[in-house]
């Protein structure tokens, strides 16, 4: 049976110019904002030519700051995915005293300044901090080293998985789960067949999302780096440091690297999100 589709009347529709100069604006502002600095990064980059462009990525001080930066992510990444998945679960699961202030507590790296939040770290386990002296007495180097690079950046991104499967969970409820469990499955077998599926998306979603934001992290890592070239820069702090030199075309070398990743991150995210899409269409009952 052909379908009734029926515009809405004119008295219900916005006016063409408004239409217009909505898109224009739209359009200025990502021109303006998004491609044209991308274009910019990628322009410095090669003007030089291939050569010097390889040459400047495949620099030592360069490298170490690529392994870095990868190594970071993968310590940060997994440490969140975890606790994003057991704080869902806790919020959406449970009712308990306090799951405002957890919630609160989650959404804290996004009120509070990337650098503020690496000077507390400095506070903390800094050399005239409050454990300073006793991780100096037994030789433990936390600021000024890759663990205080781990912990700020951890820090920073660990509300992204949390926040991508906490509305998630909420939505689709716990029926199947209890299902599961009056059938005799375990825990274990519960969250692997049951849960897992069903929040599979969202939480490679939030990875996503979590991974590009550690290696792109600056602020909070700037703070506790100690900035020691081939040891603690990460590729944001070795650009900074090669543009301070006036090394323009291998700043921005560097830079372009950082932009691939996030065109390759947002593609990634766009393909996720209309496999999502397609699956809820799937789904939807005719």
């Amino acid at each position: 049976m052909p379908t009734d589709i029926r515009r809405p009347s004119a008295a219900l529709r916005d006016p063409r110019w408004l239409r217009w100069t909505l898109l224009s604006i739209a359009l200025a502002f990502v021109a303006l904002f998004l491609v044209l600095p991308l274009v910019a990064v990628f322009g410095y980059a090669f003007e030089k030519g291939w050569e010097v462009w390889l040459a400047s990525v495949m620099d030592e001080e360069a490298r170490a700051a690529i392994r870095l930066t990868l190594l970071v992510a993968a310590i940060a990444v997994p440490l969140n995915t975890l606790f994003g998945v057991a704080a869902a679960w806790l919020v959406t699961r449970y009712a308990f005293r306090g799951k405002g202030l957890l919630l609160s507590l989650i959404d804290l790296p996004f009120a509070v300044s990337p650098v503020v939040a690496g000077l507390v770290f400095v506070l903390l386990f800094g050399r005239q901090g409050w454990l300073g002296p006793w991780l100096a007495e037994h030789d433990v180097k936390i600021i000024f080293a890759v663990p205080g690079i781990v912990l700020a950046t951890t820090f920073v991104t660990f509300p992204f998985v949390a926040r991508e499967l906490i509305p998630l969970m909420q939505a689709q409820g716990a029926d199947e789960e209890r299902a599961a469990l009056t059938l005799g499955a375990s825990g274990w077998a519960m969250f692997r067949r049951v849960t897992l599926p069903k929040i599979g998306w969202g939480l490679v979603y939030g990875v996503i999302l979590c991974n590009a934001r550690a290696i792109g992290e600056f602020g909070a890592v700037s703070v506790v780096s100690g900035h020691i070239r081939g040891l603690t820069n990460t590729m944001p702090l070795h650009v900074e440091v090669l543009y301070n030199e006036y090394q323009r075309t291998a700043a921005f070398a560097v830079a372009s690297l950082l932009a691939l990743f996030a065109l390759f991150t947002l593609v990634l995210k766009q393909l996720i999100g209309w496999r999502v899409r397609r699956a809820a269409d799937t789904e939807t009952p005719a």
